[in-house]
């Protein structure tokens, strides 16, 4: 099980800052003189809750000493022994990381300090500035507080004194940050493994008595995020258990004649709104329909009598009608109506039209925990702090999933609906940014698209941007054109910000060839299908992948449905699109699977090919579906061929994608930046025999690709 903590982004992290005074350098003979603590946030420093205490040795404290922090014999009289002093801070630190300047001496202090108290002592999980500065900048003359402090230009507050130097060692830490983000750094257990780089550092700490401790074993097994958790509502989407079509009762109606239509339908709640009524959909609300449920007629009963069967229906409505996608996992449902209290919602498809109902009853034979909130925390998160925040819960997710043995491409598919909400929350933060410096709102109505495996629904946990904006109208280096250039860097820095980094190819709208008007994308896609040169084509084939994340949904379903008909039939462009990929070389030979320093590059060696082949084909024979699974399903229905090749790809993709989870959920709890790369090993002889037949399958998937674009 992956613990959430591990996986929190440095920038979101809850934690506290800390630093001591003491009578020694000497860990094993220093008594504790002084405690200064703040806490850290979501990231940020709250200086209203800081903690302070003097602690008195229980013996006379030399002069050397003295010289250093002013702490004398008059200043401790009075003060709390160490035992009390400790009972206090325990309270204040609970169960929280701890950050400070050469952290390991003051938690040796504290490990002494309880020995002789005969209390008994946990170290905390900790992170060290001091380490974190050198492996940033190896270069400055020194690393103290003082020195690293100068270096990023923060003021150093009343040294030597324990609430001094914390507050300094927060504000270094919160400097750090960005700086680590750079380098790779972005999570608490990233950081931990980074720190324990430093081994021979270390081994001479710890040869002083110095201790350094990170997470252990046995406190990964008992900080689990999830324990049990149900993956029906991860495995089932909204659309399966939604009540359909939608029943509406128009304005102006009797709510005695609404009162009818829930007998005669056997449903528990009515849309108020126009027969039929096609509603866009922003932001998951529907704002010009209503909703009257069964206990909105049952309070106006008792408030008003007989009376209220009279009364129009929009007078005892709820406005506005909250509502989810039909696409959407279940539990994303379930997180909402908790958030809310509601117990009704609209259902809307990909271009925001009202297509069915959900109720409370619908969902209550499913039972999820903590992680359902997920979805509704990143909805709801107001800036980059609180979206980093609930972003790290995802892997916990992921993993509690795995356990479960979900189908990892299922987990995959409920990681790329979060990553298109964090897609979605991004441009909202966007815009209220733009606002905020007075370039106003959107002068057109705009869809944010994400693409590549997120709008396959095939996201993983190493992933980068991929994103794109169309819009109503305008042209290039427009006003229009300019203000979505603001958006879309906004949209890149925040994503950045929170753990999704930049796309290294440039995909994201931020960039001109990755937004435009609609007119200008029909012109791109015609100019792309149009072209000759392979090498044009290389980043082009996952727009065909194209999901709305937010805005005008029906602007982005048509914009994809337009460049999926005007690939139709086009041969020459498929065939490009099939040399542009490259050929594919499954890393497995005569003895068995090929590696490079004991890993496998699963994506490069076996799931690209498979991906993009399945695009590829679905493309030539219209099959109108996002998925891998679902285009290699769709293309084997139509027997043109080929289908026990068919097959084997499918079962390819999902042992692949299985095996790739598996070893990023691995490497996040260790520390290290999930990738693609699989390191063999660990993988049982049973997992080695299945994945290695499986890329076995793979070896002669452009013949097969090239003999189906010829067919039909």
């Amino acid at each position: 099980m992956a613990d959430r903590a591990s996986a929190t982004p440095l920038l979101a992290l809850d934690a506290v800052v800390l630093d001591t005074e003491t009578t020694s350098l000497d860990p094993a003979r220093a008594r504790l003189l002084e405690i200064g603590a703040y806490r850290l946030t979501a990231g940020r420093i709250d200086t209203a809750r800081r903690f302070h205490s003097l602690v008195h040795p229980g013996e006379p404290v030399s002069p050397a000493s003295i010289r250093i922090h002013g702490i004398d014999d008059a200043r401790l009289a009075g003060a709390p022994d160490f035992s009390k002093a400790w009972t206090a801070f325990r309270a204040y630190l609970n169960d929280n990381v701890v950050i400070g300047h050469t952290i390991e001496y003051d938690v040796a202090v504290f490990a002494a300090e309880c020995r002789r108290a005969g209390i008994d002592f946990r170290p905390p999980r900790i992170i060290d500035v001091r380490w974190l500065a050198e492996m940033i900048e190896p270069n400055l003359p020194g690393f103290s507080i003082e020195a690293v402090a100068a270096w990023l230009g923060i003021p150093v507050e009343d040294r030597h004194s324990a609430l001094g130097d914390a507050i300094t060692t927060a504000r270094i830490f919160v400097a750090l940050v960005p700086r680590l983000r750079e380098g790779g750094i972005r999570t608490l257990a990233e950081a931990e493994a980074a720190c324990r780089e430093f081994t021979d550092a270390m081994t001479a700490r710890h040869q002083a008595g110095w201790l350094h401790r990170g997470i252990e074993p046995a406190r990964v097994d008992g900080a689990r995020t999830l324990e049990r958790l149900d993956p029906y509502p991860y495995r089932h989407r909204i659309r399966d258990v939604m009540s359909q079509p939608p029943v509406f009762v128009a304005p102006g109606s009797p709510v005695k004649a609404a009162m009818d239509l829930l007998m005669a339908k056997r449903v528990s709640s009515v849309f108020v709104a126009p027969v039929a009524k096609a509603s866009k959909v922003d932001a998951h609300i529907v704002p010009e329909v209503g909703i009257l449920t069964e206990r909105d007629i049952l309070r106006a009963i008792a408030r008003d009598g007989a009376r209220a069967l009279e009364t129009p229906v929009e007078a005892v409505a709820h406005w506005p009608l909250q509502a989810v996608p039909a696409d959407a996992f279940v539990y994303r449902a379930i997180g909402r109506m908790a958030r809310l209290k509601v117990r009704h919602l609209g259902v809307v498809d990909e271009s925001g039209d009202l297509v069915g109902a959900l109720s409370s009853r619908d969902l209550l034979r499913l039972r999820a925990g903590e992680a359902v909130a997920l979805g509704d925390e990143i909805d709801e998160a107001a800036d980059t702090h609180e979206l980093a925040s609930a972003w790290a819960k995802l892997p916990a997710v992921a993993a509690a999933l795995h356990e479960e043995g979900v189908d990892a491409r299922d987990v995959a598919a409920v990681i790329s609906r979060e990553l298109t909400a964090l897609t979605r929350r991004a441009a909202m933060i966007g815009e209220e940014r733009l606002k905020a410096a007075g370039e106003g709102a959107a002068p057109v109505p705009y869809a944010v698209l994400v693409l590549g495996s997120g709008g396959r629904g095939e996201s993983l946990l190493a992933m980068d941007q991929d994103n794109a904006i169309v819009f109503a109208a305008g042209n290039p280096d427009g006003p229009e054109d300019l203000w979505f250039a603001k958006l879309g860097t906004h949209i890149a820095d925040i994503l950045h910000e929170v753990g999704v980094p930049y796309c290294k190819g440039g995909i994201m709208a931020k960039n001109a060839p990755w937004r435009g008007s609609a007119t200008v994308w029909r012109a791109r896609v015609a100019e792309w299908i149009g072209r000759s040169n392979p090498q044009d084509l290389l980043n082009v084939d996952i727009f065909f992948d194209l999901r709305a994340a937010h805005g005008d949904g029906a602007l982005a379903e048509n914009l994809w449905r337009d460049a999926l008909e005007a690939a139709q039939g086009q041969s020459a462009f498929l065939k490009l699109l099939a040399d542009a990929k490259g050929d594919i070389d499954p890393p497995v030979g005569f003895f068995g699977i090929r590696t490079e320093s004991g890993r496998v590059d699963l994506k490069r060696g076996g799931l690209f090919g498979i991906v993009a082949s399945a695009r590829i084909l679905a493309l030539r024979y219209h099959v109108v579906e996002r998925a891998t699974r679902a285009r290699l399903e769709g293309v084997k229905a139509l027997r043109v061929g080929a289908g026990r090749d068919l097959d084997a790809w499918i079962k390819a993709h999902g042992v692949i994608v299985d095996t790739i989870l598996d070893q990023q959920l691995v490497d996040i709890a260790a520390g290290r930046p999930p990738s693609n790369m699989v390191e063999l090993r660990r993988l049982s002889r049973i997992r080695q025999d299945e994945l290695k037949e499986s890329l076995k399958n793979l070896k002669h998937v452009d013949d097969t690709v090239r003999d189906l674009l010829s067919g039909g």
